[in-house]
């Protein structure tokens, strides 16, 4: 028996009211949002690797720009930076970091092979996407050194995968690159256009942008005020007096690898407020004496690392102080090694030449780091004294206004082999990544929050979201 007309009626706007108490929220979840924090990796082309560390190229390849390594042959680009439309799917998002590739090194110590690719942008937009990066190469014939920024360097395959409406973090794995002609000349002719290089992942966040409709702007306050308050704030240089400090260390790339790899099996943990920068570590809140004059620095800094693994590996590495003085700085730990402690080792020595403040900062960016015999044995002699250790960044706040150097923003997901911070509010777990796959027609991001909304809508509503439902399982 078909309901009366004024029942039909009556479910009908009832269905229109609750359909348009809910569009606004979807509008809303729709509007153009920034991205800020995430990570890109990508191995660019494994077989290159293997190419240019092998017996006929005989070279090497180094990262910059806080470039990380993660799993066998992949390459971590940090920071994320850019924007995405849920409406529209168009998502652009740049890449900090980069790694430079050398082979065939000549009589004179320059190489014939000489590669850089950084700062990695992925644009999408029609179901299309590209990633352009800054190159460095030479030519293989000529010699000739030639750079350009942003040269699109891969086309990714999305066939299946619709960007529209997803929420945070965005991620996208395994994503087919191919080669472009351009790309093509940029890593000087080594491959043609069209060649296969390796899949793409990455994972962002996003969030609204600032300054939309209903944020309420702070007064602007008294100038005169501003110009006191500012002016009792302003520090004075003094030795013995800083605000603020951090130092940043990754140990030695390869012995993260070590530790995670199919060896050593195993991770490492951070603990005491350390974090974890893809490519480094930090330890932070730093204390201690620095005079501007001599350019000396005794600090000690807060947070450990602890690496476990296979075959009884567990080192930790605690207490973490920096001294400089005469232009050379050393770090040193207390070590615990298999249960053992060992305190204050002096684990790396690093070049310190310029470290007077500028603009309120003494800062030292990558300082070139070496072994010591201390430190060799820290390591179970896995290295000798001598041996290259990662670089050290160093900075230290001689000014109330000035801020440290940024750490390299990976995003909200975590990384297996390098757990959250243990003490720290990381406790509330991220919103899950939305992962667009090539396997299957799918979408970013999900409808869940929303979808909650259907429990208190009743039978009506619940007949256009099982409709949504359908289509997007169906493509």
């Amino acid at each position: 028996m078909l309901p009366s007309r004024p029942a039909r009626a009556f479910a009908v706007a009832l269905l229109a009211v609750l359909l348009g108490a809910l569009l606004p929220a979807t509008a809303a979840q729709a509007a153009s949002r920034t991205v800020q924090g995430g990570r890109l990796d990508w191995g660019i082309k494994s077989s290159f690797q293997s190419y240019v560390t092998g017996p006929i190229a005989h070279g090497s390849w180094n990262l910059t720009g806080g470039a990380a390594t993660v799993g066998g042959s992949q390459f971590r680009f940090h920071s994320a930076t850019g924007s995405y439309d849920p409406a529209s799917g168009a998502f652009q998002s740049g890449f900090s970091g980069g790694v430079r590739f050398r082979g065939h090194q000549k009589a004179d110590g320059s190489y014939e092979l000489d590669l850089t690719i950084s700062r990695p942008t992925v644009r999408i937009s029609g179901g299309g996407g590209t990633v352009y990066a800054d190159m460095v190469s030479k030519d293989r014939g000529s010699g000739r050194v030639s750079s350009a920024s942003q040269v699109p360097l891969a086309t990714l395959r999305l066939s299946g995968i619709d960007m529209r409406g997803g929420s945070t973090p965005i991620a996208l794995n395994n994503i087919p690159a191919t080669l472009t002609s351009q790309g093509a000349r940029a890593f000087a002719g080594y491959y043609t256009a069209g060649t296969p290089l390796d899949p793409i992942s990455l994972s962002v966040d996003t969030s609204a942008p600032a300054g939309k409709k209903g944020d309420t702007p702070k007064p602007p306050g008294d100038k005169a005020e501003k110009d006191a308050a500012e002016k009792s704030a302003k520090p004075k240089e003094t030795a013995g007096a800083f605000t603020d400090a951090a130092v940043d260390w990754g140990v030695r790339r390869t012995y993260r690898e070590y530790v995670t790899g199919s060896i050593g099996q195993g991770k490492w943990t951070l603990a005491g407020g350390a974090q974890d920068g893809g490519a480094l570590f930090r330890f932070p809140k730093g204390k201690g004496t620095y005079d501007p004059k001599k350019r000396t620095l005794d600090a000690s800094f807060a947070g450990s690392v602890r690496f476990t693994g296979a075959q009884g590996l567990d080192l930790t590495l605690a207490g973490v102080a920096v001294r400089v003085k005469d232009g050379t700085g050393t770090l040193s730990a207390d070590v615990v090694n298999a249960g053992t402690t060992e305190k204050a080792v002096p684990l790396i020595t690093f070049t310190a030449k310029d470290f007077a403040p500028k603009n309120g900062l003494a800062s030292l960016t990558e300082a070139p780091a070496t072994l010591t015999a201390g430190g060799a044995k820290a390591f179970g002699s896995l290295y000798k004294a001598g041996t290259a250790m990662d670089p050290v960044s160093l900075a230290v706040a001689v000014d109330t206004k000035a801020k440290l150097p940024a750490l390299p923003d990976l995003g909200s997901a975590a990384e297996p082999s390098a757990p959250p911070v243990e003490e720290s509010a990381a406790a509330t777990p991220a919103p899950a990544a939305a992962s667009a796959s090539t396997s299957s027609d799918s979408r970013t991001g999900t409808y869940a929050a929303v979808a909650g909304g259907v429990v208190l809508i009743g039978a009506a509503g619940a007949v256009f979201w099982a409709r949504r439902g359908r289509t997007r399982q169906s493509g």
